[in-house]
């Protein structure tokens, strides 16, 4: 890239694709320098997005066997999971950032919650982004299909430039 970037949001979820996307970014990426710009810091901002309890319980716990009520809440249930959650999503960050101090690069980390599609285009406007830059995993056919594609879906609806780092093979 020839001109310098104020902000570039990587999209990270902790899949080694996701990973080697911020490697990329961070080799490959120049910022402005916040020197010349009136409007702020320049940055790296980590994004990682956080299922919602609903979701990762699989919509809810089930009901409860035995006859038990099928619509009750299981406030302890809720709590392990966003307790868990919240470990897998400091595990994340924990080994994103290390990768940025390998590389001596300074960056923001952003959690969100909720659908990734949605979440990381809404990131992208409410930071005004340069540029998102995301892994893609390789899903055959069929698992595209029903699971879809976040990096498609972002580059389809992202209101900056996306650049999807793939592997080489």
């Amino acid at each position: 890239m020839t001109s310098a970037l104020n902000c570039v949001i990587v999209a990270v979820d902790g899949s080694e694709e996701s990973m080697n996307a911020l490697k990329w970014a961070l080799e490959n990426l120049k910022l402005r320098s916040s020197t010349n710009e009136s409007n702020g810091e320049s940055s790296f901002i980590v994004l990682h997005v956080q299922s919602p309890p609903s979701i990762a319980a699989g919509l809810n716990p089930g009901a409860i066997p035995f006859g038990g009520p099928s619509e009750l809440e299981v406030p302890a249930f809720n709590a392990a999971i966003e307790a868990h959650q919240k470990r897998i999503t400091k595990a994340i960050l924990d080994h994103a950032l290390k990768i940025c101090e390998e590389k001596k690069v300074k960056v923001q980390t952003k959690v969100v919650i909720g659908d990734p599609k949605e979440k990381i285009c809404e990131a992208v406007d409410e930071l005004h982004a340069d540029l998102l830059v995301m892994g893609s995993r390789a899903f055959g056919p069929i698992k595209r299909m029903f699971l879809g594609s976040v990096s498609n879906y972002c580059s389809n609806h992202a209101q900056c430039p996306v650049m999807i780092v793939k592997e080489s093979s």
